[in-house]
């Protein structure tokens, strides 16, 4: 594939691993042997030239080297193990550099809606079927359901309200969350244990959708959601570790050797903080704490000083062999979502409203711009005091309006702090307007994409389509377009807003569509999600592989430690089942993690590599944590009959 440097040049190939073959015998004679060789493969670095080798060797949880077999002879000992990658692909460790991984693992323990588009009546069933098999929770025990599709059920049958909930044959709360966790559905009971009513004001950066009266429908929106389900009462730190564990499981499962924590707080804190003391996590972990936007209204500087000495409470200074815990990121959501029927993503110009009728549509621009939770007088100095704290911003913006706004605030921050070293990122970047493409290269701005979103789904095409109108629309989703302006394009998966499928979200951000036969992609469920989303083009087979390994390393300032494949770096790798870089391309999305090594430490091996695996980590074996429906997209945890769920 273009960028990748191939074996073709065999005289330069051969002079160049006889140079690293002799720098790694003079490491193997120096040193002692490796611990492990992995050898008789296609060794995808991802280093500065992207070039392909044949074997690595790893001691004392870094690499000592790379390059060809020959040159691992000096590095093998008594105690080496070896192991024949069979021809297979290695390559660094997947690094999910946006995602929920404690709502992850909690979402595994709940009733799951399992993402599947349900009308009215679908939507109650699955409901009272978690009811039942739960009746020791009657009377007062909260129901909690997540990855719930409301676009689906919202097209189906219409917005539901609490209205439907009460209906159920329970007396007990229930709070239905989005898959794209900026909607809560609750009952009746539920709003009156959160003390939610007609007099209640919608929180900052949030609100109730109500009736014509003002009584709250049981709808509620970003902050609103929160609002309710702080009524629940907190998880115990068992309840917190065995999630934790179970988001452990999946990421393995999944190649992820480092993630980061999008919206953390105390209990991302405990939870990781606690698994890493217990010498439990086997991906490195980065927790990106959010701020609220009345607390930064109020004071920025104080705001910030909060959220650092919670990340300073957990920070590894320095990242070494065994996973550990670091926090130096804060998380800013500037506005909602651009889908239907949300709509609060923050817009340049309206969102479209049909003047016409059903059977006859006419979609013209209305008066709804979406909200900016934090306008351009509390974000600029919020982003000056976490640089001057030593933190770096993730900031949640789909609309184009937010977009431009925290551009324009890093744009301050650029010519009041001109040799800042600050690392900003925008999650997400749905829509964004053509003038400021070529601004996230020249403020060195990250733009961290959702792969899987550039596909044809419901919370794409259909009413999100009308809503947007033709022109945003046909530039939804522009991971190629920022890529070709020179941005640094990073990938996260936002799990659990979809299933989790990391190789399906690498096949759509090359193709731009689903794949028909995979069960985690909308296209194998009807024809009309088949095909492209629009024509903005798609990244390259490297591209989407940097954008998981040392691009997303950099957003976590891990570039330094892993990300690439090279001699001195930690030994985070994977191995996978089948070549990214030459399978036909509908066969992208087909693919799964066969190895997973962190800090020189196995910590998953299937099929013919689980000889490989030590004793002591055989245990972590996704097998034993996670039903076979794990290895496939969304992992339940054995002995659970449910599951739980934040979108795009």
């Amino acid at each position: 594939m273009a960028g990748i440097r191939n074996s073709g040049g065999v005289l330069l190939l051969v002079l160049a691993a006889a140079v690293v073959a002799m720098v790694g015998g003079c490491n193997g004679s120096d040193d002692g042997p490796a611990d492990t060789v992995l050898r008789n493969g296609q060794v995808v670095t991802m280093d500065a030239s992207n070039s392909i080798q044949q074997a690595i060797a790893v001691r004392d949880g870094k690499i000592v080297y790379v390059g060809s077999d020959a040159g691992t002879g000096a590095l093998i000992g008594s105690k080496t193990k070896v192991v024949d990658l069979g021809g297979r692909m290695l390559m660094p460790g997947f690094i999910d550099a946006h995602l929920h991984a404690l709502a992850g693992g909690r979402a595994l323990l709940q009733c799951d809606l399992a993402y599947a588009p349900l009308s009215h009546a679908q939507l109650l069933g699955k409901l009272q079927a978690c009811l039942d098999a739960s009746t020791d929770k009657e009377p007062g025990g909260w129901l909690e359901a997540v990855n719930w599709d409301r676009q689906s059920t919202s097209a189906l049958s219409g917005d539901p309200t609490k209205a439907l909930l009460d209906g159920l044959n329970t007396q007990r709360p229930i709070a239905v969350t989005s898959s794209d966790f900026h909607t809560v559905l609750a009952n009746s009971r539920a709003l009156a244990l959160a003390g939610i009513t007609a007099a209640t004001p919608d929180p900052s950066g949030g609100s109730f959708l109500r009736g014509a009266d003002g009584t709250p429908t049981g709808i509620c929106e970003d902050n609103g959601g929160w609002q309710l389900k702080a009524a629940i009462p907190a998880d115990s730190d068992a309840d917190l570790l065995k999630q934790g564990r179970a988001a452990l499981a999946a990421l393995r499962a999944q190649g992820i050797t480092a993630f980061m924590d999008a919206a953390s707080g105390e209990a991302q804190a405990k939870t990781f903080k606690s698994l890493h003391q217990l010498g439990e996590l086997t991906a490195r972990a980065n927790l990106a704490i959010t701020v609220q936007p009345g607390d930064a209204a109020a004071s920025a500087t104080n705001t910030i000083a909060t959220a650092r000495a919670l990340a300073s409470s957990v920070d590894q200074d320095t990242p070494v062999a065994a996973p550990g815990v670091q926090s130096r990121i804060v998380k800013i959501f500037m506005d909602g979502v651009v889908n239907a029927p949300g709509d609060t993503g923050a817009m340049l110009t309206p969102y479209y409203t049909n003047t016409g009728t059903d059977a006859a549509p006419n979609w013209q621009p209305g008066t709804n711009l979406g909200s900016v939770y934090y306008p351009p007088e509390v974000l600029k100095p919020l982003l000056l005091a976490a640089n001057d704290a030593g933190m770096d911003v993730h900031v949640h913006a789909t609309g184009e309006r937010a977009v431009r706004q925290t551009l324009d605030a890093v744009q301050n921050l650029r010519s009041l702090r001109a040799n800042a070293d600050f690392r900003p990122a925008i999650a997400h970047d749905e829509t964004v307007a053509v003038a400021d493409y070529p601004r996230f290269a020249a403020l060195d701005v990250m733009a961290t994409m959702s792969f899987q979103w550039a596909q044809r789904a419901n919370y794409s095409i259909g009413e999100t389509e009308n809503h947007l109108g033709p022109d945003r629309f046909a530039r939804m989703e522009p991971s190629g377009s920022l890529r070709n302006a020179g941005a640094r394009v990073v990938h996260g998966s936002d799990w659990p807003i979809d299933p989790f499928d990391t190789f399906l979200a690498l096949k759509v951000g090359v193709t731009r569509s689903g794949d028909p036969t995979n069960p985690n992609s909308p296209a194998s469920s009807s024809p009309i999600y088949q095909g492209k989303i629009n024509n903005d083009p798609g990244l390259t087979r490297t591209e989407v592989l940097r954008a998981i390994t040392l691009d997303a390393a950099y957003q976590l300032r891990l570039d330094k430690a892993v990300g690439s494949l090279e001699a001195g770096k930690l030994a985070d790798l994977i191995v996978l089942d089948k070549n990214f870089l030459t399978v036909p391309e509908e066969e992208l999305g087909r693919n799964k993690v066969l190895l997973t090594m962190v800090g020189g430490r196995i910590v998953l091996a299937l099929d013919g590599f689980s000889s490989a695996l030590e004793a002591s980590a055989r245990k972590l074996s996704v097998s034993d944590v996670l039903s076979p429906r794990g290895s496939t997209g969304h992992a339940v945890v054995k002995g659970s009959p449910h599951g739980d769920g934040h979108n795009h």
